[in-house]
């Protein structure tokens, strides 16, 4: 039986109720957060509450909770899971309150967190890769903003799935914007390209990570825009997330990438990835 946190209380996720007038559930007014968790680890806690507080304030949403009870909060959830490895979802939302687009002049958030089994690549994706098609961006200006508004996310999502893929690669003007699910990185001629980040893209925690390890393997890297011609041109093309860790593309529009064959960066770089979360897990990295 999974617990969870719903406002102030521990309870099987079967009790949990919210109001049917939480604005989260009338209008999406609210931000979410997934942390993965390694071996009861949770990777890079600081940063992913960062950008839930940034995601907060694009909504104008005020934190209900300081990091150091976000920390307390999170921890015991962690340990109440059943799972060595998870995935943990926090949701805020601007709590119950009549129905007005206004926002209501007193608020009380609904604070949600619970956790799941951590699904990472399985063994054949890391060794084939996986099939990625390309479509319009057409979801708002406010992308870097971890919402719970995902309607648009979730149809172009539901396009790859449709398609028999594993992702849906967004372009907008004419250039890499990310994923609906994903930041995405390129390499052409040995160098790791990556957009830059910007109001059109969420920064992903493990963006971060990735240029991070591009630089310590002494791999030439590059942040800067990416033109819809120079990605279907790369050498090789990944999608990267908290679950997804570094996944290669291998065929993107029934058309190969490169070989059609995860490439020799993305394997070092898979390798790179794998030894900084298992010092994550050892406690020597956050």
């Amino acid at each position: 039986m999974s617990i969870v946190y719903l406002n102030g209380e521990f309870l099987p996720i079967e009790e949990a109720r919210i109001p049917v007038l939480d604005r989260g559930f009338i209008f999406g007014d609210g931000v979410y957060e997934v942390i993965p968790v390694y071996d009861r680890r949770p990777f890079r806690l600081h940063h992913h509450l960062d950008r839930l507080r940034h995601s907060l304030d694009g909504i104008r949403l005020a934190n209900p909770l300081s990091t150091a009870e976000w920390e307390t909060l999170i921890g015991r959830i962690v340990a109440e899971a059943e799972w060595e490895d998870q995935g943990v979802y926090l949701q805020i939302t601007r709590g119950p309150a009549p129905r007005d687009h206004a926002f209501p002049k007193t608020v009380t958030p609904t604070v949600f967190v619970m956790a799941t089994a951590l699904t990472t690549p399985s063994a054949e994706i890391v060794t084939h890769g996986v099939a990625a098609i390309t479509a319009a961006d057409n979801r708002w200006l406010h992308c870097d903003l971890k919402t719970t508004s995902l309607l648009a996310n979730v149809l172009l999502r539901q396009l790859s799935v449709d398609a028999g893929c594993a992702e849906t690669i967004l372009i907008r003007d004419g250039c890499l914007s990310e994923g609906s699910a994903s930041n995405i990185f390129m390499v052409k001629d040995g160098v790791v390209l990556a957009p830059p980040k910007s109001n059109l893209m969420l920064p992903g925690i493990t963006y971060d990570v990735v240029l991070e390890l591009a630089s310590s393997e002494g791999l030439a890297s590059a942040v800067r825009p990416i033109t819809d011609a120079e990605l279907r041109a790369a050498d090789e093309i990944w999608l990267t997330s908290s679950t997804k860790e570094i996944t290669a593309v291998t065929t993107l529009d029934g058309k190969p990438v490169g070989n059609g064959q995860p490439g020799p960066i993305f394997k070092r770089m898979h390798a790179a990835y794998q030894t900084y979360k298992h010092q994550v897990m050892r406690g020597k990295n956050d």
